[in-house]
């Protein structure tokens, strides 16, 4: 029991790495921009690479990878994610900052896969989905500590020191998970021709299932809602919502708490039933997020009320509750289809959760980003793209319900 402690507490510390890792450029954007002097729209581009590479990459690093055992996987792929991380820290120019991003995305996807199936093999059935949405809460938790140290860390040293820290903090796990992490997993062994044969059409009916197709649509649309807006999540609070900087990192810390509060939200509703009882959640954020931009736009700037800026900070914190509550029904409704019907597919739809949220990352910021760069928005009016992509998740989540009470 100790022992299945240690390894829980682990995993939910590699996903608060990769968190620091991937959310805290969005906490020193503004830092960067004062030191290399790049437009804020044009920084945007360090969000969208880095998830559009760890899309592209996981999926394809998982499948490589899946005929060695899951422990020294994770541990070649940690050495690499140190190597990108320092590189962020020490990059002297924005091309350099851009490959270490690049580097970065490419290993993050496969060691939170790799974490995720560990987890749901080492937890008793009871207490997966509970386990599962704490790994995801890891991502959360580096919004409430991560983003606002290293926000912090960025106005009173430098942002190259918020990098450095998350090295630290690697090197520790690593060690660690050197000691601890399960070496005994099972996996899916292609021995003879027959067995790879299964394997591989397990792999492609999982892809085309109905439910696979819908989950991750739904995943892409919940997170693009989510950084449309939050790429640029500095800006909003202190310009548009008329808060100063000195108070910036104690609301960051606020929001990253309130998305701990929806991961396990999203944990208790996936122990209830799966995605059952959570689509009402998602007629709350479109609606939330409509508000928040007739908030903005319709207020005078020179006399923004505080009541009015505090309004609008809770309507983006129920925003964020919602839109991490999804990570362990839809990861534990991956791994429950593989399972139960596809088994050859187990290693893949691990990969499908960070894949898919990620590919949404980088549509959101891509097109808000692009938005912002025609001149057609500014950062204030971004927020109505953001409840265009949540209007949307509603429409699939209700079809996913669906789908899971016909054939699960």
């Amino acid at each position: 029991m100790l022992k299945y402690r240690i390894q829980s507490i682990l995993f939910v510390l590699v996903a608060f790495m990769l968190g620091c890792n991937e959310y805290m450029i969005v906490g020193v954007l503004k830092d960067i921009h004062s030191d290399m002097g790049i437009p804020l729209a044009t920084l945007g581009i360090l969000v969208t690479l880095f998830a559009l590479v760890y899309s592209i990459c996981t999926p394809f690093i998982s499948l490589l990878s899946a005929r060695f055992k899951r422990h020294n996987v994770l541990f070649a792929l940690l050495v690499i994610f140190l190597v990108a991380n320092t590189w962020t820290a020490i990059a002297p120019n924005f091309i350099s900052l851009l490959l270490s991003r690049v580097l970065a995305g490419a290993t993050a996807g496969s060691i939170i896969s790799i974490t995720v199936v560990m987890a749901s093999f080492i937890a008793p059935p009871e207490k997966k989905a509970a386990l599962i949405s704490w790994v995801f809460a890891g991502f959360s938790i580096a919004n409430v500590a991560g983003v606002p140290i290293g926000n912090t860390i960025a106005r009173v040293f430098s942002w190259r020191d918020s990098f450095w820290m998350v090295t630290i903090l690697t090197v520790i796990i690593f060690v660690l998970l050197f000691i601890y992490a399960p070496k005994d997993t099972p996996q899916s062994h292609a021995g003879t021709p027959e067995e790879a044969a299964k394997i591989s059409a397990d792999r492609k009916k999982y892809i085309v299932h109905p439910i696979t197709i819908t989950n991750a649509l739904f995943i892409i649309c919940v997170t693009a809602a989510q950084y449309s807006f939050y790429t640029y999540i500095t800006e909003i609070i202190t310009k548009y919502l008329h808060f100063t900087d000195s108070v910036l990192s104690i609301l960051l810390f606020i929001l990253g708490i309130v998305s701990i509060f929806g991961n396990k939200l999203g944990g208790y509703y996936a122990d209830r039933g799966n995605m059952q009882d959570i689509p009402f959640l998602y007629v709350i954020m479109p609606v939330s997020l409509v508000l928040i931009g007739l908030l903005i736009n319709l207020t005078n700037p020179q006399s923004f009320p505080l009541i009015l800026g505090i309004i609008g900070f809770v309507l983006i914190a129920i925003v964020c509750i919602v839109n991490v509550s999804y990570g362990a029904n839809v990861t534990v409704l991956f791994l429950d289809l593989a399972n139960e019907q596809f088994p050859g597919a187990l290693d893949l739809s691990s990969t499908f959760n960070p894949v898919f949220s990620n590919f949404g990352i980088a549509v959101g910021s891509f097109v808000s980003s692009m938005a912002i760069g025609s001149g057609l928005f500014n950062i204030g009016n971004i927020v109505f793209i953001s409840a265009i992509f949540g209007f949307c998740s509603l429409a699939l989540v209700l079809r996913l319900e669906k789908l899971t009470k016909e054939d699960m």
